[in-house]
């Protein structure tokens, strides 16, 4: 009786939904009438767009860049080889290849070619994207290849032997879940997959990690840990280096807080560090980087150092942490590499990359800093921590291409490498650091890209972007596409680094998140209003853009302030916040935003979410909204049910689903410059 009326219940409560949803069938992400739907809308917004003047150059001009032969090809070494995943107009699919450092030193390198995706994808007649490798420690000859179906976040997996070129027959392999392994020996992995029913979170992620021996079937594989079903997922770890490894998993009880293990000879040990923490194990230490104040001894640190300690003495019961880097006001640590002697720290000073290498000597860890071009975006990693303190350095901005280096940590030798061709014509552009003045009077800075000679009259067509959650910087940066499709023509640029993101540490994601999450929109507002203000712009001519959570940031920002924007490119977004943490891995987020079936959470999600915002009569700006079939992150149902309400409210709303590209613009270089000649079409049409 129980069960009948649970499930009446149950019934009777998604047939309310459905009355107050009547579009919930597009949440049905390959149902006939959903994908139908889809398709007609392409059919009218394809054509439309592509019929734009503006629509042909664009295109030719981003296929070129996406194209291009000139990309730096970015490689990790993996004993003698350095490699290389790499696509162009040749390999759409991509290939997997190798060289030698003294190849890669040339302008034109030979590459060993290792796995051919679109042959590949051609014999096994399906869409394969390449989704990364893991290659076993240390010879490297062995490796696990990830391989998605038309760039879905779930992959399959294969073992594939170096030295043939081939996939081994009888190997490991895993069928496509969503999931994480890792390497224990030659003949065992740790694996968190999905392994049936019940062994997935909420959030469809693996919720078990279990010992899976060589030439045995998965499902005898030995249990190792289970998490519960309101978890987020669980990881398996494991880290080499000469002398010694580390094996680890991760309980990651919601998005931002983990149960950390070590295993410590034959017993799982779990580390006593901060749950909101993220930790390194690496030349036998310990690192944090904390999110929080912490006081593990006899001294306090801030929120936002990295710190560390031996990991035997700590795993003994010592706590005396020392100091590898504390924040200041506005300088933050965005993230950090070790190499064998070395931290070498990636730091943004008020949205500003500098670099830093911290060595421990006398008992404390003393810092150099390390000159980098000024108003710059920095990357740092080591190029393999066994061989000594060599670390690739990434510089880019917004007006010089992005350039390659090779660091001799510890000294003042840095060898340039690679760099991108100037895909545009920077000449006569400026960059420029604003200040908006939020509503509880912040000071959110943001960056703009414009023309020296432009006038402020507010005529500029101008687009905002923004991103605003989940501590992820948003910095300067090189773009061919921006360049070549906005700045180049007369556009301005402006990049917004609103709270939520990570510019100024973790406590600028915090005070955004969930209840906090209103104070996101009002510093993109805040920027909005300020380039109108100095009269870059007008709301005639300013235009909005973000994907994913950005999506969500310009869903909300039209939705509250739809007077001062012309335009709006809303990408893969979140925007039924009602319902999306039953979508996907939406569960995963409640962490950021809030559990929308808590009625105390509801009450401030309420007052932003998109799909519930949107009203008829209301003059809205024009919106173009894109997703795909093949997001299994963020379900395509949010902008499939944003779009069918607005146009049943009589709004004007453009749509486009491409049927592969996961979570991203497309999953080859010809797919993304046709997704992006779409936007920036659309953005001239409106703006100018």
């Amino acid at each position: 009786m129980k069960r009948i009326v649970a499930a009446a219940l149950m019934t009777l409560s998604t047939m309310t939904f459905a009355q107050d949803d009547p579009y919930i069938w597009l949440e049905e992400v390959q149902g006939e009438k959903a994908l139908s739907w889809a398709k007609a809308e392409n059919a009218k917004t394809l054509p439309a767009l592509e019929a734009k003047p503006q629509f042909k150059a664009i295109h030719e001009k981003l296929l070129a860049v996406y194209n291009s032969r000139e990309r730096i090809p970015n490689v990790s070494k993996r004993g003698a080889w350095y490699y290389n995943y790499w696509q162009d107009a040749a390999n759409p699919r991509g290939i997997l290849r190798r060289t030698t450092l003294e190849e890669f030193r040339k302008a034109e390198p030979k590459w060993d070619l290792v796995l051919d995706v679109g042959k590949l994808s051609d014999e096994e007649k399906e869409k394969w994207v390449y989704k990364g490798s893991s290659c076993l420690y240390p010879d490297y000859n062995r490796c696990l290849i990830s391989l998605s179906r038309a760039g879905a976040d779930a992959v399959v997996v294969r073992e594939f032997d170096i030295a043939k070129k081939e996939f081994v027959k009888g190997g490991f392999e895993m069928v496509e879940s969503k999931g994480y392994f890792a390497w224990k020996d030659a003949d065992t992995l740790y694996v968190a997959r999905d392994f049936g029913p019940g062994t997935l979170t909420k959030s469809g992620y693996p919720r078990q990690i279990k010992v899976w021996k060589r030439g045995t079937p998965m499902a005898d594989a030995k249990l190792l840990f289970e998490g519960i079903e309101n978890d987020v997922s669980v990881w398996p770890i494991v880290d080499n280096e000469k002398g010694r490894t580390y094996e680890r998993y991760s309980r990651h009880v919601d998005f931002f807080n983990s149960e950390e293990y070590i295993k410590q000879g034959d017993r799982w040990v779990r580390l006593a560090t901060p749950s909101d923490s993220a930790l390194t194990t690496a030349n036998g230490l310990l690192f944090v980087r904390l999110k929080a104040e912490w006081k593990p001894a006899a001294t306090a640190f801030k929120s936002g150092s990295l710190i560390a300690i031996d990991l035997d003495k700590f795993l003994a019961g010592g706590r005396d942490f020392e100091l590898v880097f504390e924040p200041g006001a506005r300088v933050s640590l965005q993230s950090y590499t070790v190499t064998k002697n070395l931290v070498v720290l990636d730091i943004l000073d008020n949205v500003k990359g500098r670099v830093s290498e911290a060595r421990r000597e006398g008992g404390k860890w003393v810092l150099r800093d390390v000159p980098v071009p000024p108003a710059a975006s920095v990357g740092v990693s080591a190029v393999e921590r066994d061989d000594g303190d060599d670390y690739w350095m990434t510089v880019t901005s917004f007006l010089e291409p992005t350039t390659l280096y090779y660091a001799k940590g510890g000294t003042a030798q840095r060898e340039k490498l690679k760099s991108l061709p100037s895909f545009y014509d920077a000449k006569g552009l400026k960059v420029v650091q604003y200040e908006a003045t939020s509503k509880d009077g912040t000071k959110i800075p943001y960056f703009l890209v414009m023309r020296e000679d432009a006038k402020l009259d507010g005529t500029n067509p101008t687009i905002l972007y923004g991103y605003g959650g989940f501590e992820i910087s948003m910095t300067p940066s090189y773009s061919g596409t921006i360049g070549s499709a906005w700045l180049e023509k007369g556009g301005v640029w402006a990049l917004a680094n609103i709270r939520g993101g990570g510019e100024f540490g973790p406590q600028w994601h915090k005070t955004a998140q969930r209840e906090g999450r209103a104070k996101t929109h009002d510093d993109f507002i805040a920027v909005a209003e300020d380039l109108i203000t100095r009269k870059v712009t007008t709301p005639r001519h300013l235009g909005i853009m973000g994907g994913s959570q950005g999506g969500l940031l310009v869903g909300s920002a039209f939705t509250q302030r739809p007077e001062l924007f012309r335009a709006v490119s809303c990408q893969v977004p979140l925007l039924d916040m009602k319902r999306y943490n039953k979508l996907l891995a939406g569960a995963s987020w409640q962490g950021e935003y809030g559990n929308p079936d808590v009625p105390a959470d509801w009450e401030f999600i309420s007052t932003y979410s998109p799909y519930q915002k949107v009203k008829r009569g209301t003059a809205y700006p024009k919106v173009f909204f894109y997703t795909s079939t093949r997001d299994d992150r963020v379900h395509p149902g949010h902008a499939r049910k944003m779009v069918a309400r607005m146009q049943e409210q009589g709004h004007d709303v453009l749509y486009y689903e491409y049927m592969e590209g996961g979570h991203a613009a497309g999953t080859n270089p010809t797919q993304q410059a046709y997704t992006w000649a779409l936007t920036y079409t659309f953005f001239w049409d409106q703006l100018r």
